[in-house]
């Protein structure tokens, strides 16, 4: 069964260190994640997001545009950061890892992302929506997101390190005559 963002209540948001003495918090504000969620079998589900690369924001504009160009995530060029699970890992009634391939910049690699289900609920308006929650944690040299400055302290600008944290809301999405008759 199809699954969509309910954009007004989910985030994409990532965490890098700063001069290695503080954190940076950033989200993405445009994006689209679809889950087919299987809610009789979950590891049979699978999971695409689509991230509007031109979207971050960390609410400083001069960083913003730095972390846009080719330094980083080259926007212009590669417009889309795409996450597309390849298998899903039941660990318990609420807990479960995502495997699937990370595109940044047009280079796939494997992440595995932590996975809450926080439950079903039916709204006021008679939609039906599933929250979960998902963490992983990525070198960004893996993408070629190298850029960095070193300090006169020692050490670097930008952390390797990226913490990236997803907090989602999906809504079911009614079923098509094509569907139903399916499961018929």
């Amino acid at each position: 069964m199809a699954w969509t963002t309910d954009t007004a209540h989910s985030q994409i948001q990532f965490t890098v260190r700063h001069m290695m003495i503080s954190n940076v918090r950033g989200r993405f504000e445009n994006f689209k994640v679809t889950v087919d969620f299987n809610e009789e079998e979950p590891a049979r589900s699978t999971v695409e997001a689509v991230i509007d690369a031109q979207s971050i924001n960390t609410r400083e504009p001069n960083r913003d545009a730095h972390l846009r160009s080719p330094d980083f995530l080259d926007a212009g060029q590669y417009p889309e950061i795409v996450f597309r699970s390849k298998r899903i890992e039941v660990v318990d009634a609420e807990h479960g890892r995502i495997v699937g391939d990370l595109t940044i910049r047009d280079i796939t690699r494997e992440v595995v992302l932590e996975t809450e289900y926080s439950g079903q609920a039916r709204s006021p308006w008679g939609t039906v929506s599933v929250g979960f929650s998902a963490e992983t944690r990525i070198n960004r040299a893996g993408w070629n997101l190298t850029w960095n400055k070193a300090l006169e302290t020692g050490g670097l600008l930008v952390g390797d390190e990226i913490v990236i944290h997803l907090e989602l809301e999906l809504v079911k999405q009614p079923e098509t005559e094509m569907e139903a008759m399916a499961a018929d």
